[in-house]
């Protein structure tokens, strides 16, 4: 067993059933169901208005909540397994966190977004805005995956679900910025949190862990599991909040093209810039995701089909890049130790989302929307403001979100280096056996990759 006391026997039961608590008196005070899932304020509807059950909203976003439900508990879970002695960290803690985050978020969302007369009201948007804000925290998770303890990782969620929530009110409901598939709400934010929060947390005797900080066949496969989840279900992600006919299929079409360009430009990247042509796998499981992350404002715009293409190209260039030659930067120079790589996988392809997203709507004419233009942008349709405009509110959207990210995810790094938190110590990070019961054979394994290690290093000796 690991000599490093953890102390989660009190601290995390404490911490889990203090919020679950918290939790379940604020839904009690708080939560109510919405006109569309009260058994009541329905059938009352249906009277009225002589609608059918096949009117309801449920039927028409559940299909689409499925999909983003499996991407955040099973596309985000695989994909940070490729550490070859973090696994049941990185799924396990992806199951614990999500699971916190989409109860609190339905609560501080709701105070936004559907607080009336004293109540929260909540329906199936609401499902799957949570989720929305637990990828979010999930890509932060990713920053600082095996340098963190439960208890850190829960906090973190807890402040990050507000600054979310206030981040996301700003830019959609003052500024009026469009940014259904959130390329700067949940990518730019949860990125650019998780960075900083990792900046905080800067820890200059990592090296003593990079042993554990690789991966093996076995757990790169496995990653590749949630990478290919994440790709098939992602125009689902994407369009999941827009507007209803053309608006849906526009975001799914978009998004299908641009992943699907960023897959051949990751593929092609990653074979030019290794020794020999050969393909490296981190580059496959995360840099071909990208053209998800690049449409993620523009998706339900007229963006065309070729644009899209074109956006899944870059995408998937600049995020191989990234791996190759920008972690290394971030590392050595600003001191970021981001595991996962999610600067290059969620942050500059948010970025170029949001830049993407600036110049689209900038461009957007009544001859090109018709009457879509009330779907897309209703202050543009109605008078209220310029395209122009409009691409000015993005940009200033762009600037918000990564002014509250950076300050945001600075404050949790304060927060999550008090020493009582449980961290794991810079010699034994990335590693299950710290907070896990783990079968003998990992013992075993590990002992033996040690004992080949030290075995080489006498022979070189």
């Amino acid at each position: 067993m690991s000599g490093h006391t953890t102390n989660l026997r009190l601290k995390l039961p404490l911490l889990c059933v203090f919020l679950q608590l918290l939790i379940i008196l604020l839904f009690a005070v708080f939560v109510c169901y919405d006109e569309q899932t009260s058994a009541k304020l329905w059938h009352e509807e249906l009277q009225l208005h002589n609608k059918s059950h096949l009117d309801h909203e449920f039927y028409l976003r559940y299909p689409s909540f499925q999909d983003v439900h499996t991407m955040i508990f099973v596309g985000f879970g695989f994909l940070m397994t490729f550490l070859k002695r973090y696994s049941f960290g990185s799924v396990a803690f992806n199951f614990l966190i999500a699971a916190f985050a989409i109860q609190w978020s339905i609560l501080i969302q709701g105070f936004f977004h559907t607080f009336h007369h004293g109540k929260i009201y909540i329906g199936i948007e609401s499902m799957i805005n949570a989720d929305f804000c637990a990828g979010a925290i999930l890509i932060s998770f990713g920053a600082v995956l095996g340098k963190t303890s439960p208890i850190q990782l829960l906090l973190m969620a807890w402040l990050e679900v507000i600054l979310f929530a206030i981040n996301e009110h700003i830019l959609l409901n003052i500024l009026g910025a469009r940014d259904a598939g959130g390329s700067m709400t949940i990518h730019t934010f949860g990125a650019y949190f998780g960075l900083m929060t990792s900046r905080v947390l800067y820890r200059p005797h990592l090296d003593r862990s990079n042993e554990r900080e690789g991966s093996t066949y076995h757990s790169d496969l496995f990653a590749m599991i949630g990478t290919i989840f994440l790709w098939v279900f992602w125009p689902s992600f994407n369009s999941a909040i827009t507007a209803h006919g053309d608006d849906q299929q526009r975001t799914v079409m978009n998004t299908y093209f641009s992943l699907a360009a960023s897959t051949l430009a990751t593929f092609a990247a990653s074979a030019l810039v290794n020794k020999g042509g050969k393909l490296d796998m981190v580059h496959i499981q995360n840099a071909a995701l990208a053209g998800g992350v690049v449409v993620g404002t523009s998706g339900e715009m007229m963006l065309t089909p070729f644009g899209a293409l074109i956006a899944g190209l870059l995408a998937g260039f600049v995020s191989t890049l990234g791996f190759k030659f920008l972690t290394p930067i971030l590392a050595s120079k600003l001191k970021i130790q981001d595991t996962c790589g999610v600067h290059n996988l969620h942050g500059m392809p948010g970025i170029l989302g949001a830049l993407l997203g600036i110049l689209v709507a900038a461009l957007a004419t009544h001859d090109t929307y018709g009457e879509g233009m009330t779907d897309i942008f209703p202050l543009i349709a109605d008078g209220r403001r310029t395209a122009g405009y409009q691409g000015v509110c993005q940009l200033i959207g762009l600037v918000v979100t990564l002014g509250i990210a950076v300050m945001g995810g600075s404050l949790a790094g304060v927060i999550l280096k008090m020493t009582f938190l449980a961290s794991p110590p810079d010699t034994q990070c990335f590693e299950d056996e710290i907070y896990w019961e783990i079968p003998e054979d990992h013992h075993n394994g590990f002992q033996c990759l040690q004992g080949a290690k030290e075995l080489e290093r006498d022979t070189r000796a």
